[in-house]
């Protein structure tokens, strides 16, 4: 009879710490999860919430004990458990709110990403952590073992740990979605706390509050978006995104960058992974890719088929390159992800019936099964290439990057086969790519670096190439997919000063601090990051008209990032251009020159040299214009050599010299844009005012009624109405000069 007393004496002490150490472990694996929509998923941030969530349990343990010696237990449960339910819905708010603080990102990483978590997940851990004690505490009232009760309260608490724990890494989070499953637990708290006090009105008051806010951020209905967004209980709606998905892996989002074309962007949890021209596969976005396949073209001159290996799918652009580009080839896929994959069929274009193989497991187990089955079977498996595209600066599977790996994927390629590795590093720190290159010359005899040259001191995506046999970069650049970019091959010197940058690191399964190694180039990122947001803002208050609020938005970029002061200089001028103070918008456009050249970089610098001609010819100094003028042309002519369909690149070629005063040729380029892209208003309006300017009437009005006859036949009445008034002006314009002449 004793026994039996005890064992329902203990039940519901039991069962209620088990369902808060439960709650606990789930509100830990989504805090990483939530996290890495803002910061990225690395050592970093699965620290910083494992270390937070323990110390608001061991300060929710002690401040537990106390409550339990002063308040009746069941209450002190119950307003537990609805205070905890509310720090639910305060971590959707907090999540949704910290991520946009500007303030956080002054603070080192590891500050920053321990702020967020912190911020975001303390109080609820804290919470949480009060109600074992109590339980204890109303379990030893009822005359229990103290021994046994003790014991058995830290048994089902640790088994609700446990339960929690593989409840939702295994398939709550792929179920539900990280932000369903906090509701969830929010509920689950509150069901606890009427439980505990049935009578307490103000549980019931908040019941129905917490409906209504639930039914704002899960309900699919437009009014629920919009209000839930106002109250940050979601992100803001974004119209660009056309798929969302969340798996145990990350959260997926798919998003449309441009219309025409149909250019969309492969997100996987805050980074970019992928953008694509959905009718267009052969033209490559990002410059790693483009390497990549510049360098398979320029070494599979006499193959038409090709056996490649790509470790992580992403959007599957470069798999479906290949597939494009060497049809009949075998082209298999490492994704560890299914999510992933579902993703790239459902919004980026991968066809259900491609011929690309994927193989739906970590790429080291699948690199070990085929080694396997060959010394099993004697099934051999060989690629003539293997690229690795699963490596970012947030989150890095160090498993793909050490010694041990590298061995492995040498046994897969062909005596004249090449790894292809992409990853990112800044050049003047170097760690991650110094001990990379250092890692693969323990296995391959001849190790090369690619990539698009840029600033030293910015982030860049390096291409590492690892062959048995030498291979000869010299004619890389002429391939057609790399035209575009100024090439950067490294030198056998510049090679040298990497690898002794980590001071001749080698990574291996027993040691790849790559985190470590990244420190420098994620701090750079968190200062772009800043930088963008400061950026917005400024544009805003531009848009605003509020100049000087916006100049000093400008110039806090500047202190931040001073390859951002290019485009913040540019705009300061341009905001001072607008005001008519044309000698401080020539100060500004020359400090965007000098911070330009600091940097090395040639992209941007025509446009600069073209604003101070612009400017100099408004104050009069038309000689020192001219000058300006003249070397945004050259400049222009030099990008259009590399980019001869950029109708941008050539409507501002024929800007420089309308400038500089050179009519007939800017017509030219004005009329070859034209030709290009007659979709555009902007194009047509651009040459007729050319036209005009030079009194060519005639033309100009043959031009825009091509135009107007080119706009309805595409059922743009808008555009077409406005180049009919543009019309009238230009033909009214003719009859005041004729009549002029009589």
């Amino acid at each position: 009879m004793n026994k039996s007393k005890n064992f329902f004496s203990i039940l519901i002490p039991s069962a209620t710490v088990f369902l808060s150490s439960g709650c606990i472990m789930v509100l830990e694996l989504v805090a990483g999860r939530l996290i890495a929509r803002h910061l990225g998923s690395s050592l970093y941030t699965w620290t910083s919430v494992i270390g937070v969530v323990l110390a608001g349990i061991t300060i929710g343990n002690y401040l537990g004990g106390r409550i339990a010696d002063r308040f009746t237990a069941k209450k002190a449960l119950a307003v537990l458990f609805a205070i905890s339910s509310v720090a639910c819905v305060v971590v959707v708010f907090l999540n949704n709110l910290v991520g946009e603080w500007i303030w956080l990102w002054k603070l080192s990483w590891p500050a920053r990403v321990f702020s967020h978590v912190f911020l975001v997940f303390f109080i609820p851990s804290t919470l949480l952590g009060t109600i074992s004690p109590v339980v204890a505490k109303m379990a030893l009232d009822k005359g229990l073992p103290t021994g046994r009760t003790v014991g058995d309260i830290y048994a089902w608490g640790a088994a609700g740990s446990i339960v929690g724990t593989f409840l939702t890494g295994f398939y709550l989070i792929a179920a539900m979605g990280t932000i369903a499953i906090i509701w969830t637990v929010g509920a689950t708290l509150l069901l606890m706390a009427i439980l505990y006090w049935a009578k307490l009105w103000v549980l019931y008051l908040w019941a129905a509050i917490f409906i209504a806010l639930m039914t704002m951020a899960m309900a699919p209905a437009d009014w629920a978006k919009q209000t839930a967004a106002d109250l940050a209980l979601r992100e803001k709606p974004n119209p660009d995104v056309i798929y969302t998905d969340e798996s145990q892996y990350c959260h997926i989002v798919v998003k449309r960058l441009s219309e025409t074309p149909d250019k969309r962007a492969f997100i996987q949890d805050k980074l970019m992974h992928s953008q694509i021209i959905m009718d267009n596969i052969l033209d490559l976005q990002y410059s790693y890719e483009q390497i990549h396949a510049a360098v398979t073209h320029l070494l599979s001159r006499d193959k038409k088929k090709l056996s490649v290996l790509v470790i992580g799918g992403g959007g599957y652009v470069f798999p479906r390159y290949i597939e494009k580009a060497w049809p009949g080839s075998r082209v298999d896929v490492a994704e560890i992800d299914p999510a992933v994959t579902e993703a790239a069929i459902q919004a980026f274009g991968l066809e259900k019936d491609t011929t690309i193989n994927t193989f739906t497991m970590d790429a080291r187990n699948y690199v070990n099964q085929l080694l396997e089955k060959e010394r099993t079977e004697g099934q051999k498996t060989q690629y003539d290439f293997i690229y690795e595209d699963a490596l970012d600066d947030y989150s890095i599977p160090y498993q793909l990057t050490t010694k041990e790996f590298n061995d492995k994927i040498a046994q897969l390629l062909t005596d004249s086969g090449v790894y292809m590795i992409e990853l990112i590093d800044i050049y003047n720190s170097g760690l991650f790519l110094g001990a990379f290159i250092n890692t693969l010359e323990q296995t391959f005899p001849y190790v090369y670096v690619v990539t698009e040259d840029s600033p030293r001191s910015a982030r860049n995506t390096f291409v590492i190439l690892a062959a048995k046999q030498k291979i000869n970069l010299k004619n890389l650049n002429k391939e057609q997919p790399v035209r575009n970019l100024d090439l950067w091959i490294l030198s056998d010197s510049e090679i040298k000063t990497l690898k002794q940058k980590p001071q001749q690191t080698v990574l291996t399964d027993n040691f790849a601090p790559v985190e470590n190694l990244l420190a420098s180039v994620v701090r750079n990122s968190a200062a772009e990051f800043l930088s963008k947001k400061y950026l917005e803002q400024a544009g805003k208050l531009k848009n605003e008209k509020k100049w000087d609020e916006s100049i000093e938005k400008y110039k806090d970029i500047i202190k931040t990032d001073p390859l951002s002061a290019i485009t913040a200089y540019n705009d300061i001028g341009a905001i001072l251009a607008a005001q008519g103070k044309w000698n401080q918008a020539v100060d500004a456009f020359k400090s965007a020159l000098e911070y330009n050249k600091k940097a090395k970089l040639n992209s941007g610098v025509s446009d600069i040299y073209f604003n101070i001609g612009s400017a100099l010819k408004r104050l009069g100094r038309n000689e020192e214009a001219s000058e300006y003028l003249q070397k945004a042309i050259q400049q222009y002519r030099k990008e259009l050599t590399k980019r001869p369909d950029s109708t941008t690149l050539i409507t501002r070629m024929g800007n420089a010299l309308a400038e500089n005063g050179n009519f007939t040729d800017a017509t030219a380029y004005f009329q070859l844009a034209v030709d290009m892209n007659p979709y555009d208003i902007k194009n047509h309006t651009t040459l007729v005012d050319a036209l005009v300017i030079q009194q060519r009437y005639d033309e100009a009005i043959q031009a825009l009624k091509t135009a107007i006859d080119s706009m309805t036949q595409m059922g743009d009445k808008e555009n077409a109405a406005k180049l009919q008034e543009h019309l009238e002006l230009v033909e009214f314009k003719k009859f005041k000069k004729s009549k002029a002449e009589q």
